[in-house]
């Protein structure tokens, strides 16, 4: 998985998953994700989370693709 890949591409790959994603690419007016190497992927977010932790990686960004369900809040 060294591949550099789009979110587009990534969304077509793992759609209903956690990513965990190294050397992402950002737009730099909005900062949003647009590539990266797949370093991780699972359905499990906290899963996602251990292997950010055991791998280490410098600069790296989590996408979710997972389906939430509707009574769920997000904070930021």
């Amino acid at each position: 998985m060294n591949d550099v890949l789009t979110v587009d591409e990534i969304k077509a790959r793992y759609d209903g998953e956690w990513i965990l994603l190294g050397e992402p690419q950002t737009d730099p007016a909005t900062n949003a994700v647009r590539a990266g190497k797949v370093l991780y992927h699972s359905k499990d977010r906290d899963e996602v989370y251990r292997q950010a932790i055991a791998l280490r990686p410098g600069y790296f960004a989590v996408l979710c693709f997972a389906s939430l369900p509707p009574d769920t809040a997000i904070v930021l």
